[in-house]
């Protein structure tokens, strides 16, 4: 048995059985030896969005299966679990030109290494986002210059020009969902025709991302939802694209009695006030609900919005003192915070997966949620485990947090529900296994194939050393991508796993 197998239960969506033993490496089975694994995240915080979620715990219960695990991320730096032998942190820095609280900065002289510093000022400059194609870049000049260290390597949704062509081992790449749809709701949203032009111009590299995406001989996406969007918006061919769910820490985001329920407390987690998130209709709601239930207040896990929609909508319902805004606590901190709200709501539009839906449900509280994008593979049914509401609809978030206010019983029977669910589904456990699953038949197919090994199939136009002129150029006044180096230019630092905080957004 091996040692996934052995710790994590049951597999879901795993290779085929044929790939299990077949070939050797090391002196010992390919199906059988630990992995050494290099996960990359160009944006690592694990409080401010889901990708740092997941770098987080997978890589985890990665080194808990027995692998090694070398996370090498760009700012903000991945937060990793302290205590477990086999897992570590490259910083690979990037220029850190969104960083608070001076964003979109202007670096000094001094701060330029390489070419790639350049490329990335110069399409922040022109209004791109650079961090996607630079940190491909500059992880592939990276990997290349450490060839035999690892066994494959797991790129966390870049999809950068860098990562196709020969990166030393074979690559396996995580969607979470199509970043295109992120896109499309801005638009929707953008209410000048200046506005729009900034909307597509900030979002030119997912043209990048589509190109890349198709090219890749394997995708691990999160949701039956997320699958069949990388398919229909990136055109990646359906069997190159397999489900893993991921899930909650089911240890930490756990009921417990001693924590006291606050009257009317809703809490809901919103990284960002972008229209993909949702929070203004439930803000609206809010104000609905307080005309039955004066005591309703809503806590928001993030930053506080000093201007925008949020804002408005609070200042024009006179919401100031209901509307809680909390960043930089810790882990124990949002528990308790989830633990002691009456329900939680993930009020988003559109969500690949949505892990505050599993970690709130993990803790018994119960959810309110719309039916956006995969919420509704995670929340389950509603009136069974959740509540569920169509997206943007006030009225309908009002009347799902009235109802949940004034039923003390409907309350708990769906937080128990929404708690057996996530155990029976929605662990990280499961999600490990899975993905080393693919990790062996990425690892099994490039050593069949050798050009496979490269970490791209046939890519036409593009070669070892990346885009061509045409293909860089991916929108007006971004700048060409030239080939890379693969020697180091300026060498990252490596340093041991970060302690446990809770990072400000």
């Amino acid at each position: 048995m091996t040692a996934e197998a052995s710790q994590a239960g049951p597999r879901q969506d795993l290779a085929s059985p044929k790939l299990s033993a077949s070939l050797e490496q090391g002196g010992a089975p390919i199906g059988l030896r630990p992995l050494r694994i290099a996960l990359l995240t160009y944006k690592g915080n694990p409080f401010c969005g889901g990708q740092g979620v997941y770098v987080r715990h997978l890589s985890r219960e990665l080194v808990r299966l027995g692998h090694q695990v070398e996370v090498i991320g760009a700012q903000p730096y991945p937060v990793l679990d302290e205590g477990h032998d086999g897992l570590s942190l490259t910083e690979l820095p990037s220029l850190d030109l969104y960083r608070q609280p001076d964003p979109f900065r202007t670096p000094g002289r001094g701060e330029y290494r390489d070419w790639i510093d350049a490329l990335e000022v110069g399409t922040m400059w022109t209004g791109g986002f650079p961090e996607p194609l630079t940190f491909s870049l500059r992880a592939r000049r990276h990997l290349r210059a450490r060839r035999g260290d690892f066994d494959v390597v797991h790129d966390n949704q870049t999809l950068g020009y860098g990562l196709l062509g020969d990166i030393g081992a074979p690559l396996v790449t995580t969607v979470h969902h199509p970043i295109t749809v992120d896109r499309q709701l801005e638009l929707d949203a953008a209410t000048s025709r200046r506005r729009r032009w900034s909307v597509r111009r900030w979002y030119a590299f997912t043209r990048m991302q589509r190109r890349v995406a198709r090219r890749l001989p394997s995708v691990l996406t999160v949701s039956g939802t997320s699958r069949a969007e990388i398919v229909e918006h990136l055109g990646v061919r359906e069997d190159r694209v397999h489900v893993v769910h991921i899930g909650a820490d089911t240890d930490l985001f756990s009921p417990d009695p001693s924590v006291p329920q606050v009257p009317g407390r809703i809490v809901t987690t919103s990284s960002a006030d972008v229209p993909l998130k949702g929070l203004v209709f439930l803000v609206e709601a809010l104000a609905k609900v307080r005309t039955e239930h004066p005591g309703a207040h809503l806590v928001v896990v993030g930053k506080k919005p000093e201007k925008g929609p949020v804002a408005r909508t609070i200042e024009r319902y006179g919401l100031e003192g209901a509307v809680d805004f909390v960043k930089g606590i810790s882990d124990a901190e949002l528990v308790d915070l989830v633990r002691s709200a009456q329900i939680a709501c993930v009020p988003s539009l559109y969500e690949g997966f949505s892990l505050p839906a599993a970690e709130a449900m993990a803790t018994g509280t119960p959810l309110l949620a719309t039916t956006g994008g995969a919420i509704p593979e995670v929340a389950g049914p509603d009136g069974e485990t959740c509540l569920a509401v169509p997206p943007g609809d006030a009225g309908a978030l009002a009347a799902g947090l009235s109802r949940l206010l004034g039923d003390p019983g409907l309350r708990t029977r769906l937080g128990a529900a929404g708690r057996a669910r996530v155990l029976r589904h929605f662990t990280w456990a499961r999600a490990a296994e899975g993905t080393v699953a693919h990790y062996r038949e990425a690892i099994a197919r490039a050593t069949a194939t050798p050009t496979a090994a490269a970490g791209a199939t046939s890519t036409g136009a593009f070669t070892s050393a990346g885009a061509t002129h045409a293909e860089a150029t991916a929108a007006p006044g971004e700048a060409t991508a030239p080939a890379a180096s693969s020697t180091p230019t300026a060498s990252p630092r490596v340093t041991g796993v970060y302690p446990e905080s809770r990072a400000s957004c």
